[in-house]
């Protein structure tokens, strides 16, 4: 068992978490910050216990270099005021500085470290940087799910210098994507979508031999249909992977799954909002158009589905839902699956921003924070924020 925040004794103990404030930012102010409200649980969890607590994040990539457009001095603000009371900024991750300002902190106070990755040892997962980091605190958490799939210093080779254990968002992420790919209630249905089969044949062959139900959306499902013996037109099309497609085909046909691919689509003259549209039988696809989304006897047969599923777990778009156009097919699947009266949960960062744009975000079970964190669980990945937990 992983060692979790609850069982820690905090009480007037530094803490350095690890959390995700990889927020978006347009020109020096914050443009959602979902990220930062979602790390409040454990810092509210800290607080109430008498912790000291020394928040640690990464923002964007600026690869070792120190870029001003990428400091987290603009998050400690917002942190501020959602939290109520003053968080402290250093403009460092390591040194006298922050050793000075981690020594100033008396109970129920919080610091924010600048960038990690402004630090080339970050993402180098450097035993040096680790060391240095751990040597602020008496213990540490992570609690960022969304950068647990990489091997970072701040998550991975941190453990070996303290005691690691999870957050509270983390322990909920891990408990959610556990419950879906090891001890799902059936039937279950995956619903997978996304623009190319090679980025999610890890995620199909893991799920296919646990789940009742198989739903296939997305640019991947030209990929299916062309391997059905449909020609797809000018759509997107994996050739390297016809292959692969009717082997997954097969694969579900002798193991008794029902894989569903689309029925109908709707193809444009081009790849814009505006361009002229139809909807099409699968043998009716003109040579010229591309394929931009589901159509609507296939949205009806999707949303049929999954009524009777007791668990669902949806990774990926069901067509270009950017585009208002070719965005029914995925606002049809969010309704279904937020209509469902399962165990719903909604992982990677394409569908997590379609069921928000659908505005059916508070109808799912559980909705990921870590787009690639997530996709690797499924796929049956360990990954190394999580495994280097400590053991209890």
């Amino acid at each position: 068992m992983k060692l979790s925040l609850e069982s820690m004794d905090v009480a007037n103990k530094k803490v350095f978490v690890r959390v995700d404030f990889n927020v978006p930012m347009k020109d020096g102010q914050i443009t959602n910050d979902k990220r930062i409200r979602a790390a409040i649980p454990t810092i509210t969890y800290l607080l109430e216990k008498g912790a000291k607590i020394i928040l640690a994040s990464h923002m964007g990539r600026p690869k070792g270099a120190v870029k001003a457009e990428l400091s987290l001095a603009p998050v400690a603000e917002r942190l501020s005021q959602l939290l109520g009371k003053p968080v402290a900024f250093v403009a460092e991750s390591i040194g006298p500085d922050v050793e000075a300002a981690v020594n100033d902190l008396q109970v129920g106070q919080v610091l924010l470290l600048e960038n990690l990755r402004f630090h080339i040892g970050e993402e180098k997962n450097d035993p040096e940087y680790a060391k240095a980091l751990a040597s602020l605190a008496d213990l540490a958490i992570n609690d960022a799910f969304g950068v647990s799939h990489r091997a970072a210093a701040s998550v991975d080779a941190i453990a070996s210098y303290t005691q690691l254990g999870a957050g509270l968002l983390l322990k909920k992420e891990i408990d959610a994507l556990s419950k879906v790919v090891n001890h799902a209630e059936k039937p279950m249905a995956a619903i997978i979508g996304g623009a190319k089969v090679s980025d999610k044949i890890s995620v199909i062959s893991n799920l296919l031999p646990k789940v009742d139900v198989l739903i296939i959306g997305g640019g991947m499902a030209n990929t299916f249909m062309a391997a059905q013996g449909h020609s797809v037109g000018k759509s997107l099309l994996e050739e390297d992977r016809i292959q692969t497609a009717k082997d997954l085909l097969d694969q579900a046909k002798k193991e008794g799954k029902r894989l569903l691919t689309p029925v109908d689509v709707v193809v444009a003259a081009a790849f814009a909002d505006d361009a002229d549209h139809k909807v099409v039988d699968l043998d009716a696809i003109p040579d010229d158009w591309m394929v931009l989304d589901i159509g609507p006897k296939t949205q009806v047969l999707y949303a049929e589905s999954l009524k009777d599923m007791k668990t669902i777990v949806w990774n990926g778009p069901m067509g270009v839902f950017e585009m208002e156009h070719f965005a029914k097919g995925t606002n049809a699947v969010a309704k279904a699956v937020a209509e469902a009266s399962a165990y719903t949960l909604v992982g990677g960062g394409d569908s997590v921003a379609a069921i928000e744009k659908s505005g059916l975000a508070d109808k799912v079970s559980h909705i990921s924070t870590g787009g690639g964190a997530s996709l690797e669980f499924l796929e049956g990945k360990t990954l190394p924020g999580i495994a280097s937990l400590t053991e209890v």
